[in-house]
């Protein structure tokens, strides 16, 4: 405070005749909508990646748990059935690990080789199909009838269906050249080899789209419904600011119809320097309410020259210095940083001196004029500290030479 009331004793000495501003107001954010649409954005992400998970830990455990439930007893409890049942056992080990690495990544959200692992299990499937002979062709021993399209899926999880549908044919026409090749060609062997295909091909076709078609559906509603929200909170913080507004604007209005019906009533005089401080005091706070819905870069500031710009017109000479960049801040802070200040000013004499120090988590406003022998005209200044946006301190001092009032925001 010490360096506050040297500045203001030498400024007393040769006051200042101009509004001086040594910073630029800084840029506000973009409008509401704006703001709405990325957090409406932000949950429609997060519902859809929610979404996408559940499908993808479902596709995984599924193609796992039949290839472990279903294909190995299978393969093990007809080895003997099988041409090479040493390179079927080695093959369902492939996949079973290309299965496990394919899902840890699925689940970590890390991109997956797809086409080398579609190459991969392609060969894994001819493999099989020739180990596998004759006997087995149509038996659970032949895994890859009912397993590969499983694997199929998480290989090109997040890609076009174009893809899986590419992979299944392929599947099908291996298992078509085996079925010629094994002599399989009677009516019931191709109805049987059909029955395969559909049977196998469907089920993770439909998965496959389902899951997808599930999160697209989430994001939407998510998206509509965060829209929905976040335009009934603005509709109800805008009803609030309005109330607010209208029932502060009868508070400063009934104040100053105070003023003017006791001059109306001859009760007060016009010449008398409290009325005249009381009149100024009202005036200010009417200016600075309506400053308050003006849409400018820096309201604080814009307020705070408000209040200086009627006590230069009232001829008080009056500096302004503004250091740092005001943050955005709601109208209750914006209103406990000016208002006591705007009280004292109107109780200046000779010269005032405004200062704005700002940083990202910190405003400090201050006002160092006169003193003067006697009370405050206009009474202590007004002070409310109820506002959730962080804490508003207010110190007032004066001595007899130096009247010194401070607001200070913290984050």
């Amino acid at each position: 405070m010490s360096a506050e009331l040297d500045a203001a004793v030498r400024h007393r000495q040769a006051p200042a005749t101009a509004l001086t501003v040594a910073a630029p107001p800084a840029p506000v954010p973009g409008p509401a909508g704006g703001a709405t649409s990325q957090a409406a954005g932000q949950v429609a992400a997060a519902v859809g990646w929610a979404s996408d998970r559940g499908a993808r830990i479902a596709a995984v455990a599924i193609a796992l748990a039949w290839h472990c439930v279903i294909g190995l007893p299978a393969v093990l409890a007809n080895r003997a059935e099988l041409t090479a049942a040493g390179v079927v056992l080695t093959a369902w080990a492939v996949v079973a690990v290309v299965g496990v690495l394919a899902g840890v990544r699925l689940l970590r959200q890390t991109p997956l080789p797809a086409w080398p692992l579609a190459g991969l299990l392609l060969a894994v499937d001819a493999t099989v199909f020739a180990a596998a002979g004759e006997r087995a062709l149509f038996t659970t021993a032949n895994w890859v009838w009912g397993t590969l399209g499983w694997f199929f899926m998480l290989a090109l999880w997040g890609r076009r269906v174009r893809g899986l549908i590419a992979l299944l044919a392929a599947h099908s026409l291996i298992a078509l050249v085996a079925v010629i090749g094994y002599g399989a060609t009677t009516p019931a062997d191709l109805a049987r080899f059909a029955m395969y295909v559909y049977g196998t091909s469907s089920l993770p076709i439909a998965a496959y789209v389902g899951s997808a078609v599930v999160a697209v559906l989430a994001r939407e509603r998510a998206t509509t419904s965060a829209a929905t929200h976040a335009m009934a909170a603005e509709r109800d913080a805008a009803e609030r600011a309005r109330r607010d507004r209208r029932n502060r604007l009868a508070l400063v209005g009934g104040t100053a119809g105070a003023v003017l019906a006791e001059l109306a009533d001859g009760r007060a005089d016009p010449t008398d320097p409290l009325v005249q401080r009381r009149a100024v005091l009202a005036a200010a706070r009417l200016r600075r309410l309506i400053a308050e819905s003006d849409d400018v870069p820096d309201p604080l500031l814009h307020e705070l020259r408000a209040a200086a710009d009627l006590a230069e017109r009232n001829g008080l000479p009056i500096d302004l210095v503004t250091i740092g960049t005001p943050p955005p801040l709601p109208v209750q802070v914006r209103r406990q940083l000016a208002d006591p200040l705007t009280a004292t000013l109107a109780d200046a004499r000779e010269w005032a001196r405004l200062t704005v120090v700002s940083g990202p988590d910190e405003v400090v406003v201050s006002l160092v004029t006169p003193d003067r022998d006697g009370p405050d005209a206009t009474g202590p200044p007004e002070w409310d500290n109820g506002s959730h946006e962080g804490r508003v301190d207010r110190i007032y001092e004066r001595d007899g030479e130096i009247r010194w009032v401070q607001t200070r925001w913290r984050r």
